[in-house]
């Protein structure tokens, strides 16, 4: 049994199990439509160092546009969260959904431009032979879930938009600047998770 696994998915039920106020959302800036999304956040499974597998957005895309992102998009008709989200990934990165073990499904973040996504945590192997759609990714790399998850390595800024002052979360890694949405998702997971062994 992969070590990873066992403790993600550990981390990841103690904090489901609690309730945890004041998670970060859109909601206030969307515009009324709430379209059904789904993400894969994709753990390596590396014992000492597990990475996430990370997208940027071609810069022609209606809906941001050169962004970094997790695989992911519109739910297709019936499908659920988990579904879309493996078949996203299969689409974007060829990432073989028999490879994805699945842990399970967070919290809800809507999204100012009407997008309801469902963040799908789960492992993968190491080493996968990922190849990039051109029509939905510019480029993938992975960064450290370790990193991603410490508060204290994200910068907090402030943009005007829709009438507003709105914060959001920023880091620059190896040149890609994660923020927004991807940004937001990731800063509620790691409230939900902690990976430090309990006292």
């Amino acid at each position: 049994m992969s070590t990873v696994f066992t403790s993600l998915k550990a981390a990841f039920e103690a904090g489901h199990a609690r309730d945890i106020p004041d998670l970060l959302t859109d909601a206030e800036f969307a515009d009324g439509r709430s379209t059904p999304a789904a993400v894969l956040i994709a753990v390596t499974d590396v014992d000492d160092d597990p990475q996430v597998i990370l997208t940027q957005r071609p810069r022609g895309m209606r809906d941001h546009p050169g962004q970094v992102a997790f695989p992911g998009g519109k739910l297709d008709p019936g499908e659920d969260a988990v579904t879309a989200a493996l078949r996203e990934a299969e689409e974007e990165l060829s990432l073989p959904r028999e490879k994805v073990r699945v842990i399970g499904t967070s919290d809800d973040y809507q999204t100012g431009t009407g997008f309801c996504v469902t963040p799908v945590l789960a492992v993968v192997p190491s080493g996968l032979e990922l190849v990039p759609n051109p029509a939905e990714v510019e480029a993938w790399f992975e960064a450290p879930l370790a990193l991603l998850l410490e508060r204290s390595n994200w910068s907090v800024n402030e943009v005007y938009w829709r009438g507003a002052n709105r914060r959001y979360l920023e880091m620059d890694y190896q040149g890609f600047r994660i923020w927004g949405v991807t940004a937001a998702i990731i800063a509620n997971l790691s409230r939900r998770i902690s990976l430090e062994p309990s006292a």
